[in-house]
């Protein structure tokens, strides 16, 4: 049983004939994706946003047309995972490295839905390290500056050399624990010249759809929302 393919599938469910969809990126969003393009290939009208360039590449392939960020004022649904999420709906994402993009889908967006396997459930946010998208340029002075803040920020390596997002920037990991400041965090992070994006993705979903093994599919509302 895949719990991240049967919230994908289930996370469908919601696409509706022409909708404006944001389309997530990760090993979760990767099914939502195959499941979208099965809609359209049974005939479902919809144009998509994709939030990398792997998504980019999955969606074409399965024929989901395809708009840019500038080409659109709104979003009708963005469907995306997360790496951790607790009670209060407040996630951490970027994992995959595609946080920024992913940022400015689901705000852009009327409604966001997270997808994820139940060990995205968490009581606290932070065991997960927090993705902090940074500039190249001042990338060292950036990284000090969460050193002193205490923050553990570890510059990303992927295959031998510093990850290098699709938006040309570097991440910074950092190692918080659960259960950290989130306010406090997040007012810091504004103040830091060169942090273009963090992974602090608070309180922004209609829902989360959870695949689990005992239960099947989980849907979690959100009464805020």
């Amino acid at each position: 049983m895949d719990m991240k393919k049967m919230a994908g599938d289930k996370a469908a469910e919601y696409v509706k004939d022409g909708m404006v969809l944001g389309l997530g990126t990760g090993s979760t969003a990767y099914h939502l994706v195959n499941a979208v393009g099965a809609l359209v290939k049974n005939g479902m009208n919809l144009r998509a946003i994709p939030t990398s360039k792997a998504t980019e590449k999955q969606a074409r392939e399965l024929g989901i047309p395809l708009l840019t960020i500038d080409e659109v004022d709104h979003i009708d649904l963005a469907i995306d995972g997360v790496d951790e999420i607790d009670p209060a709906f407040n996630a951490i994402k970027g994992g995959g490295g595609a946080l920024y993009r992913e940022k400015v889908v689901a705000t852009l967006a009327d409604e966001v839905i997270w997808i994820m396997d139940e060990s995205k459930l968490v009581d606290k946010i932070g065991a997960f390290h927090l993705p902090v998208e940074i500039a190249q340029y001042g990338s060292k002075q950036a990284m000090k500056k969460m050193e002193d803040f205490g923050f553990h920020p570890v510059l990303r390596v992927k295959d031998g050399a510093t990850f290098v997002t699709d938006n040309g920037n570097y991440i910074a990991d950092l190692h918080l624990g659960a259960g950290f400041d989130i306010a406090d965090v997040k007012e810091k992070l504004a103040g830091i010249v060169g942090v273009l994006e963090h992974g602090l993705f608070l309180n922004m979903c209609k829902r989360m759809i959870v695949g689990t093994t005992a239960e099947g599919v989980k849907i979690i509302e959100n009464a805020s929302k």
